[in-house]
């Protein structure tokens, strides 16, 4: 691909977005030590000079795309949370948005469960970050209902979002042979008949 010499140029948030678009795609489809700058400025349609303007290397652009992918799943958890006050339901739109983050067809759910850079450090640190805050928002929900300690529930909430990444990642990587509605609906009768068990506060 060759990019327009002549074409407009773009507000500095629009060329920015663009170009995480085209480091996504590239990301997704070849991991971040096979992608390289050229291969994302082609898929982009810019100089490489351009994408440099606005992300020194590679890393910086991957950290970037990182960061965003990871908020996606945050907030969709959140909303799924605050979507109800009925526990059944609040744990299965919790379910449902994992599913939801994995079957996104631009693929970053990759970039947050199976980065192939987790060796370093600042990758790292913002996957255990994005980890984290999904299950701390869910703990609070539990300790809140329960009155068990911090602890106690961030152990439960780990257990709630590890089976619900897990079963979402082999159920994608199977082919979605299981329409996601029924998926997310028999991984939620596994956790639910769990979480249910633990007797509320009030």
């Amino acid at each position: 691909m060759s990019f327009d010499r002549t074409a407009p140029r773009l507000p500095r948030e629009a060329r920015r977005a663009q170009l995480i678009d085209a480091a996504r795609a590239v990301f997704v489809a070849q991991g971040y030590h096979a992608a390289a700058m050229d291969d994302i400025a082609d898929r982009a349609g810019v100089s490489k000079p351009v994408l440099y303007q606005h992300f020194p290397g590679k890393l910086d652009l991957y950290l970037a795309l990182l960061d965003l992918s990871g908020e996606q799943l945050i907030v969709a958890v959140r909303e799924a949370l605050a979507s109800t006050n009925d526990n059944r339901e609040r744990v299965q739109a919790a379910v449902g948005a994992y599913f939801s983050f994995v079957n996104d067809p631009d693929g970053a759910y990759r970039l947050v469960f199976e980065s192939d850079l987790t060796n370093e450090p600042s990758v790292r640190d913002r996957v255990e970050a994005i980890e984290d805050a999904c299950t701390m928002m869910i703990a609070h929900v539990i300790a809140e209902d329960t009155g068990l300690s911090e602890d106690e529930a961030a152990l439960l909430a780990i257990g709630i979002s590890g089976t619900a990444e897990t079963a979402a990642r082999r159920w994608l990587r199977e082919g979605k042979v299981i329409p996601i509605g029924h998926a997310v609906a028999l991984v939620n009768r596994l956790v639910w008949r769990g979480i249910s068990g633990v007797p509320r506060s009030h």
